[in-house]
């Protein structure tokens, strides 16, 4: 005679096997949620990275000298840094000079996004980019997709030019006028454009600023007659 199981055991039988496909259900969405994730991240950090890399490559000179105290802040301090009160004269890396399409602008922390350099328009694909300044090539290749050149000019500062095509070697000298390679084009979409970033240490800086002086003017008081200040009294 056949036995028959207790209805009772039947439903915990039922509920159990529905928990356990919900569960295995949510834990599989949640994997696949982390894994979209994660190569989402993977596709904002890694070209920081390797940019950081690019910058961070061995050169003579002081190129290792550490930057500002306080690293979480690197960023923000980039944006107060002048470059033009270390002295000496930088030179547009295109000839006219240069109109700007996208300026600097670094973001608050190292990891976000942002620009840590400046776009400059072209007046054509193929025109000759040129050094700012003496330096020693210390980067000559691809980052991702793009063609990069790497300068290392002394003193801790580093420029980066991308998209250049450029022969150049690493090691190779350079004088400041020197050609380093031609704009190609596919950075600014159709516009032909050279991006330009500048590295003092670890920190980004201006590269504006080794050719302008980016200080705010300070607006002086009128001086009044009878002070005793420039006019007769």
């Amino acid at each position: 005679m056949m036995s028959l199981a207790p209805p009772g055991a039947a439903l915990r039988a039922t509920v159990h096997a529905t928990f356990d496909a919900a569960v295995s259900a949510a834990v599989r969405t949640a994997i696949r949620a982390a894994r979209a994730g994660f190569r989402a991240a993977l596709r904002i950090v890694v070209p920081v990275i390797t940019a950081a890399m690019v910058c961070a490559a061995p050169a003579s000179g002081a190129a290792g000298a550490p930057g500002p105290p306080g690293a979480g802040g690197r960023e923000t301090q980039a944006r107060l840094a002048s470059p033009a009160r270390d002295g000496g004269r930088w030179g547009w890396p295109l000839s006219p000079r240069p109109r700007v399409l996208r300026a600097f602008d670094p973001p608050a922390r190292p990891w976000l996004s942002g620009h840590r350099g400046v776009d400059l328009a072209a007046a054509s694909a193929g025109v000759p980019v040129t050094a700012p300044a003496a330096g020693t090539v210390s980067f000559a290749g691809v980052v991702v997709d793009r063609p990069v050149i790497t300068i290392d000019h002394g003193n801790g500062l580093r420029s980066s030019f991308e998209p250049v095509a450029s022969t150049l070697r690493t090691g190779a000298a350079v004088a400041r006028g020197a050609v380093l390679g031609r704009v190609l084009p596919g950075h600014c979409g159709r516009a032909p454009c050279l991006h330009w970033g500048v590295r003092r240490g670890r920190d980004y800086v201006n590269p504006l600023g080794f050719l302008i002086d980016l200080r705010p003017s300070v607006l002086l008081p009128p001086l009044r007659p009878g002070s005793g200040r420039g006019g007769p009294g």
